[in-house]
């Protein structure tokens, strides 16, 4: 039986919420998602597996596992079974990057790093994170090229506990996605974000980083990037430019 011994004893006064048993299901795997019982990239039990373990059907399971993939938590190949997602798979990358050629297929970005140094949070960037102003982040400047084109000026704020030792030389060696260096040398997978776009105006420093006039039409893409237990680990401001490329989303 599934023990929920761990679970706090409803309130006085304050009904029981219940959830559905694949739901519980589901909230336990990514437990043990969070607690690195399996990790990024690695086989997780078969669901007749996860079914004996937690003495449900395995249709609960499948259900259960079903959610997890429509969340890009794990992934499931055909003929082999179901793994843990991870940022290094070339689907995951353009999930988060989500700026795109108006013609042909999405390439790869070659990063620059500008600046990686620690700094104290600003109040906003404080607040987005859950914390304190003045807590200590490490800020990151960067721009992303597309064939030798610079398209995307990024400015990153993290934890600074949580991303300590990242530095200006680690990440100009590090050529795959920033965020499989976080969950490969942090520990840190991003799973979900929220995202604020709006046009502005290019100021002096950023049209001359990305090779545009000042006053130029850029588009800003402001990003709180969340990772398991809804705990905001990175906060992003991204400015692009769109004369041949678009912010491209979809829907479901």
């Amino acid at each position: 039986m599934i023990d929920d011994r761990a679970g706090d004893a409803p309130r006085a006064g304050r009904p029981a919420v219940f959830s559905p048993l694949y739901q519980q299901i589901k909230d336990l795997l990514v437990v043990s998602l969070e607690r690195g019982e399996w990790k990024p990239g690695e086989l997780i039990p078969s669901e007749l597996e996860l079914a004996a373990r937690f003495q449900v059907s395995q249709g609960t399971v499948r259900k259960a596992v079903d959610e997890l993939a429509a969340e890009h938590l794990v992934v499931r190949r055909q003929g082999k079974g179901t793994f843990v997602a991870t940022h290094h798979e070339p689907r995951a990358q353009f999930r988060f990057l989500r700026v795109v050629p108006d013609e042909g297929d999405p390439v790869p970005a070659v990063s620059r790093v500008l600046v990686c140094r620690r700094v104290r949070a600003p109040s906003d960037v404080g607040r987005l994170l859950d914390l304190r102003a003045g807590a200590a982040l490490v800020y990151v400047r960067r721009v992303l090229s597309f064939d030798g084109t610079p398209i995307v000026l990024d400015d990153i704020w993290l934890p600074g506990t949580t991303f300590k030792g990242l530095t200006t030389e680690r990440l100009a060696e590090y050529k795959g996605p920033l965020y499989g260096l976080f969950e490969s040398e942090f520990g840190v997978r991003m799973i979900r974000a929220e995202e604020r776009i709006r046009a502005v105006a290019a100021e002096a420093e950023a049209a001359r980083l990305l090779r545009v006039a000042a006053g130029d039409p850029l588009l800003l893409v402001e990003r709180v990037s969340y990772t398991y237990g809804e705990r905001a680990v990175e906060v992003r401001r991204g400015l692009s430019v769109t004369a041949h490329h678009h912010y491209r989303n979809t829907l479901t």
